[in-house]
């Protein structure tokens, strides 16, 4: 079960950064005007975003295979929002593999609004999704729960405008510091200020989400203030105000660290509070498979890590190293 939440945390890190660009790409302006801030956030995210889906991947063979019962009751109660989400990355990745091989600007506009539009969609549904399983709204058993309101209710819906948010924080704290490696102050100063705005707006949401959660989900929220989750949600929130600070102070390569120690000991503070449930009435040894069956899943995590965390880390060494075209090079 570490192990998904560890994957769920690279996912919300790395991915999430990746939707973020979408959702600045969505307000960067008209075709000229936005261009520059466009071209950077496709330089940033067009050798690797594939790859960040490994992580969602992993959760979702993880899921089925060591909590098989709980893979099914979130399937099946979820699946308007999973199905949504399934959609979304589908058209977000042929969009934006669609957008760089345009010549005509009508096409350019029409897959970039796709790219864009679904980059805020995907996240949005996905944080319904984590806000049904925190309310408690996902019982056992195949399609036990509504299949509306387990998604649409205060928590899911304020669950899915703080992962908007919170992964469009994400994705201008890393391009401000790519801004600046590409040596271009203007941009470098326009994703700083939407930094600094993403992130009051993030942190505001979340202090929303917390009155939600004491009054739609009292028991996550008395956990939440409660030994173990509380210092990790103390963390979160140190996390948070420190990066504020470092942006403010243009610490560019320092307030990576702090954006993503606050967005991962968030997650962690969750998950920490609703352990040992991780479906109402239902603990995690219930829902385990079998020790066979969690045995093999242990050595095929180990495998994975050895194969798979090398290759990524050298993929992104790679694309790190590599130099920025200028920001306001058209389209190729």
């Amino acid at each position: 079960m570490a192990a998904m939440w560890i994957c769920l945390t690279a996912y919300a890190l790395f991915g999430g950064a990746d939707f973020g660009g979408g959702f600045w790409d969505l307000v960067a302006g008209r075709a000229e005007k936005g261009r520059p801030q466009r071209n950077l956030i496709e330089h940033s995210i067009g050798p690797i975003w594939e790859a960040n889906h490994v992580w969602l991947i992993f959760v979702i063979i993880l899921t089925w295979t060591v909590v098989p019962s709980v893979f099914a009751a979130v399937s099946s109660t979820l699946y308007i929002p999973l199905t949504l989400v399934a959609l979304g990355i589908i058209s977000r990745g042929a969009a934006f593999a669609f957008r760089k091989v345009s010549q005509e600007l009508w096409q350019q506009r029409l897959f970039g609004g796709a790219f864009a539009l679904s980059s805020v969609l995907t996240p949005f549904f996905l944080g319904t999704v984590g806000g049904a399983l925190a309310a408690e709204r996902v019982p056992p058993g195949i399609a036990a729960g509504d299949p509306v309101t387990s998604w649409i209710n205060p928590t899911s819906i304020t669950s899915g405008f703080l992962a908007v948010a919170t992964t469009a924080y994400l994705a201008a704290v890393y391009l401000t510091h790519d801004a600046r490696r590409e040596g271009n102050p203007e941009l470098t100063e326009a994703f700083r200020r939407k930094a600094l705005t993403a992130g009051v707006v993030t942190g505001a949401l979340a202090v929303v989400e917390l009155v939600v959660l004491a009054a739609d989900a009292p028991g996550l929220f008395r956990q939440l203030l409660t030994l173990p989750a509380l210092p990790f949600a103390t963390l979160s929130v140190a996390a948070g105000f420190a990066s504020l600070v470092l942006m403010w102070r243009r610490r560019f390569l320092t307030v990576r660290v702090s954006a993503a120690l606050a967005v991962t000991a968030l997650l962690w503070s969750w998950g920490i509070g609703q352990y040992p449930f991780v479906l109402p009435g239902l603990t995690l040894a219930e829902a385990a498979a079998t020790e066979n069956v969690l045995a093999a899943n242990t050595i095929a995590v180990l495998l994975a890590g050895i194969l798979v965390l090398p290759s990524l880390w050298w993929l992104y060494s790679i694309f790190q190293r590599d130099q920025f075209p200028r920001a306001n090079e058209p389209h190729q």
